[in-house]
């Protein structure tokens, strides 16, 4: 006997919820903590409310939970791709870091948009500063840790939906 049923709007909102609560702590780490974003950390904040936002219209919208899911995953994979390219400027050796650019207001201001895209998915040198470490990760090894647990917890939902269906039947 099944005692839960699976609610695909509550699962949605669950992950709506969890990329809240990433924002949250990225906010935190900037104003509190006064930890000032690198691009890579500003495109992974981009990315988690990317997904979050697909998350939420998964939740409100309860229609096409696979189409929502798959969005979610593939956002959120978006986002793993950013962080672990974080992580790997991180664990280059100094002589091969790229250079530092010049802050991101200066850079929107006098840059084409395409080249402030470019420096901001591709990072820069003060991408690869460590400024925290925590249980042995890094901030941003934590947050590609968090996309993919994103992108899993998306993708179960096609899963969970398929068995609930199955039940029913």
């Amino acid at each position: 006997m099944n005692f839960v049923k699976f609610n695909p709007r509550l699962w949605f909102l669950l992950g709506f919820i969890g990329c809240c609560s990433l924002l949250a702590a990225g906010a935190y780490m900037q104003f509190v903590a006064e930890l000032e974003p690198c691009p890579l950390c500003i495109s992974q904040r981009l990315a988690i409310l990317a997904t979050g936002v697909i998350f939420l219209f998964a939740a409100l919208h309860n229609k096409a939970h696979k189409a929502y899911a798959l969005g979610a995953a593939v956002s959120a994979l978006i986002g793993a791709g950013i962080s672990a390219r974080h992580v790997w400027l991180q664990h280059l050796p100094p002589d091969q870091v790229p250079e530092c650019s010049p802050g991101l207001e200066y850079v929107f201001r006098h840059f084409p948009l395409t080249e402030t895209i470019k420096l901001m998915l591709t990072g820069t040198g003060e991408c690869s500063q460590i400024e925290g470490i925590f249980l042995g990760l890094t901030v941003p090894a934590w947050t590609l840790l968090a996309f993919l647990i994103l992108a899993v917890f998306s993708l179960l939902t096609i899963r969970l939906q398929a068995k609930a269906d199955e039940s029913r039947i």
